[in-house]
């Protein structure tokens, strides 16, 4: 019922810059916080960044601190990922997830619907 999609994934080098976007549909978005997590080869599913309904809350993962920023357009439904500097350990497939209510929303069972996932692949 509710679809999300990600995009503007890609392969560059290490210190450039991608944005990715989340796109959703089925339903209207009204209090929801979005997350982004990411999943590299072999490892768990890692939290990014999660953003509440209004866009006024923001947190991130300690290693993406002052490299990554997540924004919103509510009238639009969409969600954005800033990627900058990145370095290669940020190589990972990136999904965009949303909650409409999350106690923990840097958690991944917070989260009732799923993007496909969107490869960054950062080379050094």
């Amino acid at each position: 019922q509710v679809q999300l999609v990600e995009s503007g994934g890609g392969s560059v080098q290490a210190g450039a810059s991608l944005r990715l976007s989340c796109a959703a549909s089925g339903r209207t978005f009204s209090r929801n916080t979005m997350g982004w997590f990411r999943q590299a080869p072999g490892k768990d599913r890692e939290f990014v960044a999660y953003i509440n309904w209004n866009g006024d809350i923001t947190y991130y993962e300690d290693s993406v601190k002052g490299r990554f920023t997540i924004s919103r357009t509510i009238g639009e439904n969409t969600v954005y990922l800033q990627m900058d500097s990145l370095k290669p350990e940020d190589t990972a497939v990136y999904y965009c997830a949303s909650t409409l209510y999350g106690g923990s929303p840097q958690k991944s069972y917070e989260y009732q619907y799923w993007g496909q996932g969107t490869q960054v692949t950062v080379s050094s």
